[in-house]
C-alpha cells in the first residue's frame, strides 16, 4: 500500500527543487498512485499536437501546446497560511475521531 500524500488539491505549495525552485503555485490535481502533483503554471512543458477533426472541439487546433507537467510530491512543500513559509504537514486525530492536517512549523490547522 502506498504512503498517504499530505498535499491536496487547491493547496498552495512552494517548489523546493528542480527548474522552478522557489516558485509558488496552487495544486490543480494530485495523482496519489504515482505520488505526483500538478501545480498551476509551473513545470510547464511543450507538446507538439496534430490538428484533429472539427467535431472534437477540445483538440481542434494543432501546433505547439504548453501545459503543466506533474512534479513528484517530495519536491513540493505546503505553505503555512500564517506566515507564508514552507512547512511540513502532520496529521492529528481529534477527540471526535476526525483526522486534521496541521502545519508542523506553527501548529496551525490547515483544514
Amino acid at each position: 500500500m502506498a504512503k498517504r500524500m499530505h498535499i491536496r488539491k487547491d493547496d498552495t505549495v512552494v517548489i523546493v527543487s528542480g527548474k522552478d525552485k522557489g516558485k509558488t503555485g496552487r495544486v490543480l490535481r494530485t495523482e496519489p498512485a504515482r505520488r505526483r502533483v500538478v501545480v498551476e503554471n509551473l513545470n510547464t512543458i511543450k507538446r507538439h499536437q496534430r490538428p484533429r477533426s472539427v467535431k472534437d472541439a477540445q483538440r481542434g487546433e494543432g501546433g505547439i501546446i504548453e501545459r503543466e507537467a506533474s512534479i513528484d510530491v517530495s519536491n513540493v512543500m505546503l505553505l503555512d497560511p500564517k506566515d507564508n513559509k514552507p512547512s511540513r504537514v502532520g496529521v492529528r486525530v481529534e477527540d471526535d475521531g476526525r483526522r486534521r492536517r496541521y502545519a508542523k512549523r506553527t501548529g496551525n490547522l490547515l483544514d
